[in-house]
């Protein structure tokens, strides 16, 4: 599988999130508590592989605004840990959002609410900017345990455990997030938050999260995601 590369450089709410990784109780498949418990907006999609969440309307369309000024104004061409040697695997731009912002600090303490784990195991949330033909192929968000970067990338906070992900607007054409083991695709809109666990126990990990970022077909799609970890990233 393949994951995007995490932000080195540079990130109230429950005390749930523990240690060894295990799932907040308000995200946690099968009781019938926090997010699988609220109404709509908020939905839990009917799936025995993935829990997956998706909540309209997370974001307002002026937080949305600002988020796309400062991607477009710190974007990079996107990386992966690992293409296979495939050049056009990832073929976005990206920015990692500055911690130290008081409006994106804003928006960090909305996602780890929403979630309820703790903000220290969370990685800074990075923007990505997709043009017309842009895409990022199937691909997983956890980093493998056989993977050539897996200590690297996950010595001191652990693997990936939660997803979430909020599109910034929409495209006049394609950029759906396609979940393919399950699938489900979804449309982007302005602020909908879609979330989903990678993993299905500590140090297991789910092959039913591949998501396949597709391509562009007419204007420019605009994302945040925001990883957390089994251990404190901070």
């Amino acid at each position: 599988m393949h994951f995007a590369r995490p932000a080195i450089a540079t990130g109230a709410v429950s005390a749930s999130w523990t240690h060894d990784g295990q799932q907040p109780p308000s995200i946690r498949p099968g009781r019938r508590s926090g997010l699988d418990r609220r109404p709509s907006p908020r939905q839990r999609v009917p799936n025995r592989d993935l829990t997956l969440f998706i909540q309209r309307n997370f974001l307002s369309a002026e937080e949305c605004a600002k988020l796309i000024e400062r991607i477009d104004a710190h974007r990079r061409p996107s990386t992966i840990a690992d293409a296979n040697g495939d050049g056009y695997f990832r073929t976005s731009e990206t920015c990692d959002l500055d911690a130290a912002d008081p409006f994106v600090a804003t928006i960090d303490a909305k996602l780890a609410a929403f979630a309820g784990i703790d903000p220290a195991h969370g990685e800074p949330i990075q923007g990505q900017r997709y043009a017309v033909g842009q895409e990022f192929k199937a691909h997983t968000d956890y980093f493998e345990p056989k993977g050539s970067d897996f200590e690297r990338f996950c010595t001191v906070a652990g693997n990936r455990t939660w997803t979430l992900m909020v599109y910034l607007n929409e495209p006049a054409a394609g950029g759906a997030t396609r979940f393919v083991k399950i699938g489900k695709t979804v449309q982007p809109e302005t602020g909908k938050l879609l979330a989903w666990n990678n993993r299905l126990g500590p140090g297991e990990y789910n092959s039913a999260s591949i998501h396949h970022g597709m391509k562009v077909r007419s204007g420019v799609k605009h994302v945040i995601t925001k990883w957390y970890r089994e251990r404190r990233w901070t």
